[in-house]
């Protein structure tokens, strides 16, 4: 009886999604903000979200408290919570006490072999809200969340960074510490440096620079957060590493990213540099053709990459294209 129920009341809520709501249909979302099941909670926080029901955020508010009332139990994997962190605050929910509740929420529940915090989610979307709360003073703001920096979860410190990165100037020396502090995870090293790269423009291609030497994961996502500037002081940086006779290119697949990440400029010195590679036929001849190959869509590039392998007349190269561009009769 209570899963027919439940089925009822979801399907009924689903039958909601992307109608214009009427009256009944918002009373009937507000009710549902108070059932037990976390499930149907979470479907009315969306609709609530979607349809800007900003007349439903006391309800809100009280389903938010009401789940950290034994979570475990109350609001497995916290699906409710995450849905309501991400309500509250679109709908203008600028109460920094709720958030901090959050923020600092971890909720262990049963897997195989042991048991895991299903609360990642959670936290990452608190650190956005807080964020946008008025009342807090930018040096207060980042003590708030700079705990999240040193989360296990590591898509937790990805948010955290992106959080903390919209307080301006004042997080750069904290990203810049946390970029140098080792043993973190490459993609959220990439976060960091996209970060700094957008908060310090031109002045933060040195330091990100720095990580291309080691030629492994890191130096990669550094050389892409570079090239996405699209500025020439990104290019030199990625040059000079390309042109260094000790650069860490042993491996050919660094060779390949270097290369993608010149491409990826988008800048006239980038393809020039890399025709050249083609036209005297390097030894990374063929990367430089995949590189401007995934360029494709330029179709002045395009010609210009066909006439200049045909140019060169190897066979090796005109196979290498062909593999990139198929339409190509070379």
């Amino acid at each position: 009886m209570a899963h027919r129920v439940f089925d009822e009341q979801m399907e009924a809520l689903e039958a909601l999604s992307g109608r214009t709501l009427d009256p009944d249909n918002v009373l009937f979302i507000k009710k549902s903000l108070s059932a037990r099941s976390n499930f149907l909670v979470a479907k009315a926080a969306r609709l609530a979200e979607d349809n800007c029901l900003a007349v439903l955020v006391p309800e809100l508010i009280a389903a938010f408290q009401r789940f950290f009332v034994n979570p475990e139990k109350s609001d497995p994997q916290c699906w409710a919570k995450n849905a309501l962190s991400r309500a509250l605050p679109k709908l203008e929910c600028r109460d920094k006490s709720l958030f901090l509740l959050g923020l600092h929420h971890h909720q262990m529940e049963p897997v195989w072999g042991g048991r895991s915090d299903t609360a990642g989610t959670l936290r990452a979307n608190c650190a956005h809200a807080l964020v946008a709360c008025e009342g807090i003073a930018n040096d207060e703001l980042l003590l708030l969340l700079i705990d999240l920096l040193a989360d296990p979860d590591k898509s937790v410190r990805s948010e955290a960074i992106r959080a903390i990165a919209q307080i301006g100037e004042l997080a750069v020396p904290v990203l810049r510490l946390r970029a140098l502090i080792p043993g973190e995870d490459p993609e959220v090293l990439s976060v960091c440096f996209r970060a700094l790269l957008d908060l310090e423009r031109t002045a933060g291609i040195p330091f990100v620079s720095r990580f291309l030497e080691s030629g492994d994961d890191t130096a990669a996502e550094a050389a892409f957060a570079l090239a996405e500037t699209h500025t020439q002081g990104a290019l030199d940086a990625l040059l000079n590493i390309h042109r260094n006779p000790v650069r860490p290119m042993a491996d050919p697949w660094f060779a390949g990213v270097l290369l993608n990440a010149i491409a990826l400029t988008r800048l006239p010195q980038a393809t020039d540099y890399l025709v050249n590679l083609i036209e005297r036929e390097d030894r990374e001849a063929h990367i430089a053709i995949e590189s401007l190959a995934k360029l494709s869509s330029n179709a002045e590039l395009t010609a210009r990459l066909i006439k200049v392998v045909g140019e060169v007349g190897s066979p090796r190269l005109s196979k290498t294209l062909r593999e990139y561009l198929p339409e190509t009769a070379l």
